[in-house]
């Protein structure tokens, strides 16, 4: 085996705090927030002369990270943010909720629309995705049998 474990994912954002916000309800833990610049971070990604804030959280397990970035410098390259989710290279994060409803409904007051819709998956999960700030995509996930009352 070659992995030991995935670090975090990374979502690179243009307002921190309002994308910091929104993970916050969902119910991350901002671990800390920190600026990266430097030769190194350049080798490292690809991106000379970056200056970048990130804020890193972290999920309720403690198993999972999210690294939120934002660049001050270079200008962004690229903006996918409103893609089609069948678009090459388009990433979204599942959660798993404890209730679905009452997420949304929180999440909503952020800014947050379910794209389609709530669905049951073969009675095993009730799923959907939404678009909170800046149009990131995320899919919900809960359990049937969990939970549903807020």
């Amino acid at each position: 085996m070659t992995v030991i474990r995935m670090d975090n994912m990374g979502i690179v954002v243009e307002d921190l705090d309002a994308v910091v916000e929104f993970f916050i309800e969902l119910g991350l833990t901002l671990e800390g927030r920190m600026p990266i610049e430097g030769e190194w971070a350049g080798r490292v990604t690809g991106v000379r002369d970056q200056r970048v804030e990130i804020a890193m959280m972290r999920t309720p397990d403690g198993h999972s990270r999210l690294e939120l970035s934002r660049f001050d410098a270079p200008v962004i390259a690229s903006d996918h943010r409103t893609a089609p989710v069948n678009s090459l290279g388009y990433l979204r994060a599942m959660f798993t909720v404890e209730n679905i409803d009452d997420t949304i409904a929180r999440l909503k007051m952020l800014g947050a629309c379910v794209v389609d819709e709530v669905v049951n998956y073969q009675d095993i999960y009730r799923l959907c995705y939404i678009r909170g700030p800046e149009g990131i995509l995320i899919g919900l996930a809960q359990e049937i049998g969990q939970q549903t009352s807020p």
